[in-house]
Parts: structure tokens; C-alpha cells; sequence
């Protein structure tokens, strides 16, 4: 148990200090002590203004799908047996952003939203594994091989999309699908599902550690395959749709940090799941943190500095794994 709880324990502490940068920095910084008065209740009202409505909720939005994305990752990786694997690589999030533009083009919002996005990431998800398997069986190459093909099969769908939608709404789109947290309004929703996402799959550790090694070892240690990876589909599906509605589209935060965590925590998933929540969380508040100030006051959209982290590392896992 020591051996889990002290990797946890040191990111523990690494979120809480990128969550106390990101709402300190910005077009006005907010000095250590007023910072801490604050959060106590009291400092200046603009400060109170500027912490409380504004970074707090952003930062905890950010944390939030950062988690839901590496954990996404973790998942599809121990399901696929493949380090490559990742909602944006196998095309999930493709699938629900489709899902979250045909609801505002139709002039949904709120919970439809969030219900077609989940609706075309899971449709993405039986499309990639239904395709892959065909007539014979799945092999890891294969299915990330149909994974990119139906994200750019989404790719097209989504241009197509914006070259209908009204002149008006289409800057605030392209900016949302470059992943954007500027429309974060709450992040309690993305917490939530993290949270009871990790506390429903994390106690399947052992289980997922004997499917990372195959269905049929799985199977002859008892472990139920089917149910096992049907969860695994679902989980996966909802935690993407949630960070796409929450944020847009964000990519590599699923391929770079489960395959980073392992380089250096090894493969149990008891602790590379919450480590996975954990780190993935911090990486996008630093990421958010960068975006806002690299070019302030101009704003960069979040998922240009995770695909400059990520492309790199994929090329990198891509050559690996020759």
C-alpha cells in the first residue's frame, strides 16, 4: 500500500501547486498572500472577483479534463494492448465533437449536448472496434490503423459542418474545437464523473492488469472478458464526451501521460488509473496556465500546446514500436 499511496501522495502535491499557479498568474497576478486571504474569505474584491469567479472554476475545469482524458487513455491503452492507443488517435473525440456541433447547429444546448457527445463518441467507439474486428480478429495494429482512419473520416465530417454552419457562430466553433476552456461554466460536472469513474474502475485494477496481457489469459484466470471490455468501451466513451463538451477537442493528453506515468510507475493499473487523473489534470492546468499568458492578452487555444507536446511523443511511440 506505501508503495501506491507515495507516487500518488507527490502528484497529489504537484496538482495542488499547478492549481495555486494557474489561478495566481494571469493578465493581473495575484501575490502568495492575497492569494491565500482569499481563498480564507477575505482580500481586496477584485482579487476575491478575479480568483473566485474567474481562474478557480477555469483551473478546476482544466484539471478536471485533463483527468478525464489520461484516464480515457489508460483505458483505451489497457484494452487495445497498445501504447498508442488514445480517444483523440482512435477517434472518439472526432466522434463527439460530430455529436456536439449537430447539436448546436440545431440550436440544442445543455444536457443534449452533452448526450450527443457522448452519443458519437460511443458510436465512434462501436464504428473503430466493429470495423477492426470484421470477419477475423482484432489485432492492435489493425485497430489503431481503422482508429485513424475514422478520425479522419470525423475530420472530414466536421469540416463539412463548418462550411454550412452560419457565418456568425463559426469562429466561437473553430475556437471550441481547438479546445478551448474560455466556455467552462462550472467544472463540477467533469469532477464528478472523474471521481466516480475512478472509484468504479479502480477497485478492477487486478482485473485490467490480467486483461493488459490478453483476453484468453484473462479469461482462463477467471476474469469475465466481455462485461470487462464493454465496461471499458462505455467508460472510455462517456469520459471523452464529457472532456470534448467541457473543452473541446484535446488531443494527446490520453497518449502522453499513461504511457509517461508507466515509463516511470510501472503497469498496475491501481496506480496508473488515479495517477493518470492525477497527472493528466496537472498537465492541462499548466497547459491552460501557458495558453493564457504566452501571448497575453491574446488567449492560445489549450489544445495547441498539448499537440505540440503530443505529436513529438507520438512520432516517438510510433518509432518505438516498430
Amino acid at each position: 500500500m506505501r508503495q501506491l499511496s507515495f507516487p500518488l501522495g507527490i502528484l497529489l502535491a504537484a496538482s495542488l501547486a499547478a492549481l495555486a499557479l494557474s489561478v495566481s498568474v494571469g493578465s493581473v497576478n495575484v501575490a502568495a498572500g492575497e492569494l491565500w486571504a482569499v481563498l480564507r474569505g477575505g482580500g481586496e474584491a477584485l482579487s476575491r472577483t478575479l480568483v473566485l469567479e474567474l481562474r478557480v472554476p477555469r483551473s478546476l475545469s482544466a484539471f478536471a479534463v485533463g483527468g478525464l482524458l489520461a484516464v480515457a487513455g489508460a483505458l483505451m491503452q489497457v484494452l487495445l494492448r497498445n501504447p498508442l492507443a488514445d480517444p483523440y488517435v482512435l477517434g472518439l473525440s472526432g466522434g463527439a465533437s460530430v455529436g456536439a456541433l449537430a447539436a448546436m447547429l440545431g440550436g440544442m444546448g445543455g444536457m443534449v449536448i452533452s448526450g450527443s457527445a457522448f452519443g458519437g463518441a460511443l458510436l465512434s467507439t462501436l464504428l473503430v472496434f466493429g470495423l477492426a474486428h470484421g470477419t477475423g480478429s482484432w489485432t492492435p495494429s489493425r485497430l489503431l490503423l481503422t482508429g485513424v482512419v475514422v478520425a479522419a473520416g470525423w475530420g472530414a465530417v466536421i469540416t463539412l459542418m463548418l462550411a454550412i454552419s452560419p457565418a456568425e457562430r463559426l469562429p466561437g466553433m473553430l475556437y471550441w474545437l481547438m479546445g478551448d476552456l474560455s466556455y467552462a461554466r462550472t467544472p463540477w460536472p467533469p469532477l464528478t464523473l472523474l471521481m466516480a469513474v475512478c472509484l468504479l474502475v479502480i477497485p478492477l485494477g487486478r482485473s485490467l492488469n490480467v486483461l493488459a496481457r490478453g483476453p484468453l489469459q484473462a479469461a482462463a484466470l477467471g476474469v469475465s472478458v466481455r462485461p470487462l471490455e464493454w465496461l471499458i468501451y462505455i467508460a472510455a466513451s462517456l469520459l471523452t464526451a464529457m472532456a470534448v463538451t467541457t473543452a473541446g477537442s484535446i488531443g494527446f493528453v490520453g497518449l502522453v501521460v499513461p504511457h509517461m506515468l508507466r515509463l516511470v510507475l510501472g503497469n498496475d493499473q491501481r496506480l496508473i488509473l488515479p495517477a493518470c487523473a492525477l497527472a493528466g489534470g496537472t498537465l492541462l492546468v499548466l497547459a491552460d496556465t501557458l495558453a493564457r499568458t504566452m501571448i497575453a492578452p491574446e488567449q492560445l487555444p489549450v489544445g495547441v500546446i498539448t499537440a505540440l507536446l503530443g505529436v513529438p511523443t507520438f512520432l516517438y511511440l510510433l518509432y518505438r514500436s516498430r
